[in-house]
């Protein structure tokens, strides 16, 4: 898909896994023997996608080591922040890596199993036509945790609710989003953003389409969600031949520390 480019967000320490990533990082926790971030990659690269950023902090040298298998060269990107910038500090840092383009971002944290193609094609072909971005939304069975939205007939944001004691319904922001390339000028104008959630996404209220995953759709930043998505349908692999990391990975000690987390 030309004119597009991807920032998945993958730098973030984790602390709720704990102890799982005081050794390995949050971006790269299996599920079904797979590394989440592998999951993403295979999902982007199977719909065309060939412009991808990955920002890299937490154990950045594990990361790098993932990207740089055969199988990424030459449409992966690695970003290395030495201090957090922040969700929207990222897009900030990669002005001249997006600018002009419309941009598809990813808390990578997601587990996200859906028809990602047809999110696309709904943001360039289906959204109402004064909006500028897209979010994916999904169903939630712990509302008071997440992002709930409101939504106006024509299916845009008119009510964004940040994990209230009493949300108004289970329809939960994604954390997923695809952006017009008006959408990142306005950030690039305002140099001293930090979250795109709190200080982007409330901008654009009345210009925010959204998208529902029917499918999967977890973040995976808490133990417990985390091995609640072991028993998630497991979709079929994308590269049918391991590779050395691959194949490394399989005897990786983070599967017994996974398997042996009571919570």
């Amino acid at each position: 898909m030309e004119g597009i480019r991807v920032v998945l967000l993958a730098a973030g320490v984790g602390s709720r896994l704990v102890p799982l990533t005081n050794s390995w990082p949050k971006c790269l926790m299996p599920i079904h023997g797979q590394p989440l971030l592998e999951y993403w990659l295979s999902t982007l690269h199977s719909i065309g996608i060939k412009h991808i950023l990955i920002n890299t902090h937490h154990h950045a040298e594990i990361v790098n080591s993932f990207l740089a298998r055969k199988r990424f060269v030459g449409w992966i990107k690695a970003s290395h922040e030495i201090d957090l910038l922040g969700t929207a500090g990222t897009l900030i840092q990669n002005a001249e890596y997006l600018s002009g383009y419309r941009t598809i971002l990813i808390h990578a944290d997601n587990w996200c199993q859906c028809n990602f193609s047809q999110f696309v094609k709904y943001h360039i072909d289906g959204r109402p036509t004064n909006s500028v971005m897209t979010m994916m939304t999904f169903r939630t069975s712990s509302p008071h945790s997440c992002g709930i939205v409101e939504l106006d007939e024509f299916g845009v944001v008119h009510s964004f609710h940040e994990k209230v004691t009493n949300p108004p319904s289970n329809l939960a922001n994604g954390a997923v989003y695809m952006l017009e390339p008006s959408v990142i000028d306005w950030i690039l104008e305002r140099k001293n953003l930090r979250d795109f959630s709190t200080d982007v996404v409330p901008q654009f209220i009345g210009k925010i389409a959204t998208w529902e995953n029917e499918g999967t759709h977890r973040d995976i930043g808490t133990l417990t969600s985390l091995l609640a998505a072991q028993s998630d349908t497991a979709p079929t692999r994308y590269w049918d031949n391991p590779d050395s990391w691959e194949i490394e990975f399989r005897s990786n000690p983070i599967h017994q520390q996974l398997s042996a987390i009571n919570v």
